[in-house]
């Protein structure tokens, strides 16, 4: 097929047009992203080699170690071999192990994932039915103690930040009361503090969140139709106006994903959880590059993919977004 076809066949299909657009600004959000972490590293004061051997190590065995990973090049001759290794799917030593950058990350990276997937599904499974539960009982301005009481708590909880959600949890439950462990991975138990620690402040979010679109819903002239239509309240809410209300709040569900993601690194570092975010303050610490590029590139690589995908299931649910968007 020529490219006029193909612009042809794009012209005629949005989904085409929507794919090629995310898909573009994909490869160049990676780019950027690849490019800002090689800079912030290597503009970043301090020998990363002297810091790696130690301070005792002899000038000659630093020289040398420096020549053997090209930091003596320009910083251009740098950057594209860094750019070539990359596409290669080679992401560099760690400075202080030895170890290849993607077997730390492989090893660090599931106990990230674990936290950041259970803190979603806790803070979903919690913001979700309270927002729509607060959007139904204060609909049209009715009970004001109850809104009163939701908003203001939703809103202290979403302004403290998690690792300060983290050390309130471990002082009580894990110090004082001694019924959760206070560090580390070890059983069931040891994930509650964690897990708690980055839910609080999104989960308070997005019920806020839901609770004003499942608000602006029930405002809609087909939900006052079906009620017109005496229509059972369960048909009402269920089928009508739930589904509308999750779909305009998707994209901020995805947002606070990404900022759970984020938020591992500081609650790693309070818990002793043997994650990237630990991994990432040690490294920094350690002045060890690779690593550091690594975890960052993972980091920022989450977030735009768990972007694309809440795009691509927007569109899916509601076609008519793509049409908007062109």
């Amino acid at each position: 097929m020529t490219a006029a076809a193909v612009a042809g066949s794009a012209r005629g299909r949005p989904w085409l047009r929507f794919a090629a657009r995310r898909g573009a600004r994909l490869l160049i959000s990676v780019w950027v992203l690849a490019t800002a972490a090689f800079l912030m590293i290597h503009l970043v004061p301090g020998d990363p080699v002297r810091a790696a051997l130690g301070a005792t190590a002899p000038a000659a065995v630093v020289d040398a170690r420096r020549a053997a990973l090209g930091l003596d090049d320009p910083l251009w001759t740098q950057y594209l071999r860094y750019l070539g290794h990359l596409l290669t799917g080679d992401w560099g030593t760690s400075m202080t192990t030895g170890l290849p950058v993607s077997d730390v990350i492989g090893d660090r990276l599931p106990a990230t994932a674990q936290l950041a997937v259970l803190a979603f599904a806790c803070a979903v499974t919690v913001a979700v039915p309270a927002g729509l539960v607060m959007a139904a009982v204060t609909r049209g301005g009715r009970r004001r103690p109850a809104e009163l009481a939701f908003t203001s708590a939703s809103g202290v909880v979403a302004a403290v930040p998690e690792f300060l959600v983290a050390v309130g949890l471990v002082y009580l439950f894990g110090v004082r009361l001694g019924w959760l462990p206070v560090a580390g991975q070890a059983g069931p138990d040891s994930y509650v503090l964690p897990v708690l620690a980055l839910a609080a402040a999104p989960g308070a979010l997005l019920a806020r969140i839901v609770r004003v679109e499942a608000l602006e819903v029930l405002r809609a002239d087909y939900i006052r139709t079906a009620r017109a239509k005496r229509l059972p309240w369960h048909t009402v809410y269920l089928r009508h106006a739930v589904p509308n209300a999750l779909t305009a709040t998707m994209t901020l569900g995805a947002l606070l994903l990404g900022a759970m993601v984020a938020g591992t690194v500081l609650v790693e570092n309070v818990v002793a959880w043997p994650g990237l975010g630990s991994t990432f303050v040690s490294s920094i610490l350690a002045k060890d590059y690779p690593v550091v590029q690594g975890v960052v590139l993972v980091y920022g690589l989450g977030v735009l993919l768990t972007t694309l995908a809440v795009d691509v299931a927007l569109a899916f649910l509601d076609p008519r977004s793509t049409i908007r968007e062109s």
